[in-house]
């Protein structure tokens, strides 16, 4: 679990706010507690993973209704939701809204600490595969418009004489862009570079620019 992970606790209880905080602490995990949905809305938060843990019932803003505030972020964290009240419907209604875990009191502090550490997990995985996205992104700015039209292809399924006959060039050079997108792309072969490229949302980009330049077709 990495160091900078942070719980956000969300109760308008003092003393529940107290004891998670204590709790969490015991288990060396870093916390922060808050009075309200809208005091935590209004504070900057860590850059490293974390997660929020809410009551439901709230004066003000409910858990539900920061709930969904969350979930429209940019950079959701992982909600654990606890409410004195729950029933399936509550329980329903939140993990559409994308609740990781919903702990209905009295809980056991086993409970509790296990459902913290699955949202900060699932926290950690998101980071991780946000820094690899950034990362493919960077690399795909460094491909030359020649090679993103080649990259295009491939995603398409498209022979590499195909490519060549569309962009008027010899297959060698086809053969040539395609080890040379690899190589930037940091692929192994054409199944990593398809799934890396998938996963950082750049086909839409890549098939939108593919023909900004290059040769034209043989006629």
């Amino acid at each position: 679990m990495n160091g900078a992970a942070s719980v956000y606790i969300v109760d308008d209880d003092a003393a529940i706010r107290e004891s998670l905080t204590l709790l969490l602490e015991t288990e060396g995990l870093n916390a922060r507690a808050f009075s309200s949905a809208l005091e935590f809305l209004a504070a900057p938060l860590g850059e490293g993973p974390g997660c929020v843990v809410t009551d439901l019932r709230m004066a003000g803003m409910s858990g539900m209704e920061l709930l969904a505030q969350i979930r429209q972020s940019p950079s959701p964290l992982p909600v654990v939701v606890i409410t004195a009240y729950g029933d399936v419907r509550l329980a329903v209604e939140a993990m559409k809204l994308g609740a990781s875990d919903f702990l209905e009191k009295p809980y056991s502090e086993t409970a509790f600490v296990a459902a913290v550490r699955g949202a900060l997990d699932a926290a950690a995985d998101a980071e991780a595969r946000a820094s690899d996205r950034r990362e493919i992104e960077q690399r795909f700015k460094a491909l030359t418009p020649p090679e993103r039209r080649v990259l295009a292809g491939l995603l398409e399924g498209k022979l590499n004489k195909t490519a060549a006959f569309e962009m008027g060039v010899s297959l060698r050079t086809v053969e040539a862009l395609r080890a040379s997108v690899m190589a930037k792309l940091g692929a192994d072969c054409l199944s990593d570079l398809v799934r890396s490229t998938m996963r950082a949302g750049l086909d839409r980009f890549i098939s939108a620019g593919s023909d900004e330049t290059g040769p034209s077709p043989r006629p």
